[in-house]
Parts: structure tokens; sequence; C-alpha cells
């Protein structure tokens, strides 16, 4: 390689880091980080115990299983809060502008809908729900009102995201076009 090729080259200029503000991150942020840390330590322990005691704790497994699914539906309110759930855009490319706004409300409304109903079966669920967790003495009515909190701030998130797209006139799915 001469001098001339190795101007050419690419160099590799480092980003400067994003600056962090606590601003741009929700309630629901902060609670999936706390999980997911318990979560961390729950499986850094069941590791550690299994493979260099060689004998694992029990409640281990079972603590690992529900952490993780408070990790995914807590997450889903991050999702919902920045409108990052799976959405079908093709359509909204083709449709005129009238057709694509009142279609993005429709699906506001729907997502309200869902979550509403999503929490009034959790909460029937939870309070239905008189078994105990496996290995541990805790009720399982625990976890599905964890998961009815979940649905709770995913409605919450999902009306603030409903009016921030009526008052602005435009929503994540018609930004694609």
């Amino acid at each position: 390689m001469n001098q001339s090729d190795r101007d050419e080259a690419p160099a590799f200029d480092f980003l400067e880091e994003d600056s962090f503000d606590k601003r741009d991150h929700g309630l629901e942020d902060y609670l999936t980080l706390g999980i997911f840390w318990l979560l961390a330590l729950d499986v850094f322990l069941q590791f550690f115990t299994r493979y260099v005691l060689g004998n694992s704790i029990a409640w281990t497994e079972e603590m690992a299983r529900y952490l993780l699914v408070m990790v995914g539906f807590m997450g889903g309110t991050m999702a919902v809060r920045k409108g990052s759930h799976i959405a079908v855009e093709f359509f909204y490319r083709y449709m005129p502008s009238w057709m694509a706004r009142m279609a993005s409300t429709l699906v506001d409304l729907v997502n309200i809908a869902f979550f509403s109903a999503m929490v009034w079966i959790t909460f029937k669920l939870a309070g239905r729900t008189s078994a105990l967790m496996t290995s541990v003495d805790i009720p399982k009515s625990y976890l599905y009102y964890i998961v009815m909190l979940g649905f709770v701030l995913m409605l919450a998130r999902a009306v603030q995201v409903a009016i921030r797209h009526w008052r602005s006139g435009t929503s994540e799915l018609l930004d694609s076009q």
C-alpha cells in the first residue's frame, strides 16, 4: 500500500458518545432496567450455584422465567411510548393522505381498546388465581398483577400517543410515506 492509498483509506473517526438525558426516558424504562438487573442477578446466581458449587438453587429457574415475563411486558410499554411496535406500513404508502390519517387514528383507537381489555382480563385473572408458585410460597396472582401493571402503563402510553397523533396530525405510520 503506497502513501496515496493510505490517504484515501477511510479513517476510523469515532463518534462522540451520546449524552444521557433522563427526560428522554419514562418510568417504565427505569422499572424495566431494575427488573432486568434482578433477572441478570438471578441467572448469575443460578449459573454460580449449578456450575461452581455443583448444587443449583431450585427457585432461581422459576424466578428467571417470571422476571423475563415482567421484562417483556414492561418493555412493551417502552415500545408503545416510542411507537416502535410492528406495523404494516406498506398500505399507508399507497393510500390518499386523508385515508392514511383515518387508518392511523383507527389503529390508535384499536390499541386503546385492546390494552383496556387486557387490563380488565388480567385483573380478573389475577383475582381468580389462588395457586402458589412451584418453588416459592408466593401467589401467582402477583405475577398477573405485574402483567396488569404493564398493560395499564401501555394503555396510558397509548392514550398519550393517540393524543399526540391527533394534535400533530401525523403518526409514525404516516411518517414512513
